[in-house]
């Protein structure tokens, strides 16, 4: 893989944030945690962060050292579980719970606030510059935990391990796939995430092309939007982009 073109980009959202998108996606009863299974997927998308060398907070490191610590108390008999003078509960969960909660509340306060705004915008004529004719899901409804678990479910599809002297061989660089991508999208024709990057053939070329999709949502050229929740992500071009 050649790194001819380095991807910088901000994650704006947080440890609490990815745990509430995997209990979320996975419909799980957040007062009933499976400890061992959202620790395992925290550390898949841990590992995306890593391959894709992706700067992340400090904090999703520490919030996996507690995942892992609390797994790690839960398999512990009762009897044998090494004190804890914070917890008030046996269940080593409960504290987890309580910050997700709070978290939440936070959250679900904001996004009404949010529609409230928007609501207060549609009682008053506004000159715009442009008219907004196609009603469209916002960029900000795709979030990059879901780009990443798109991401993810492209890797494992390739299950078989790679010859290494093929991946020394392919020359795939961020730049090429910046511009495959914006000539995909060219006609204005939504293009399908599964579509983009389940054709491709080896795990260096899926990583190179999505830092290159990451890069264009960056830069605003592409915007990402799903119909309905969890579902199918669309790549379609904005309409001011330029070329890059």
């Amino acid at each position: 893989m050649d790194n001819d073109y380095k991807v910088k980009l901000d994650i704006f959202e947080g440890p609490l944030d990815l745990l509430l998108y995997l209990i979320k996606k996975d419909e799980i009863d957040i007062y009933d945690i499976p400890i061992e299974r959202i620790t395992r997927q925290y550390l898949e998308y841990l590992d995306a962060f890593k391959i894709l060398d992706l700067d992340v907070a400090g904090d999703f490191v520490v919030m996996a050292a507690n995942l892992i610590y609390i797994k790690s108390r839960s398999l512990l008999p009762k009897d044998q579980q090494p004190p804890d003078e914070a917890a008030e509960e046996d269940d080593p969960r409960w504290e987890l719970v309580r910050q997700l909660i709070e978290y939440k509340k936070f959250k679900d306060a904001a996004a009404h606030l949010q529609r409230r705004e928007l609501d207060r915008e549609g009682l008053f004529t506004r000159m715009a510059e442009k008219p907004d004719l196609v009603a469209e899901r916002p960029l900000a409804e795709v979030s990059m935990f879901d780009l990443i678990n798109a991401f993810n479910s492209a890797l494992k599809r390739l299950n078989k391990p790679e010859d290494l002297r093929e991946i020394f061989e392919e020359h795939f660089t961020v730049s090429d796939k910046i511009d495959l991508i914006m000539k995909m999208t060219a006609a204005g024709v939504a293009l399908r995430f599964s579509e983009l990057l389940n054709t491709l053939a080896s795990r260096t070329e899926i990583v190179v092309t999505f830092l290159a999709l990451l890069e264009l949502v960056r830069l605003k050229q592409i915007r990402a939007r799903q119909n309905e929740e969890f579902g199918e992500i669309e790549l379609v071009g904005t309409e001011n982009r330029a070329l890059v």
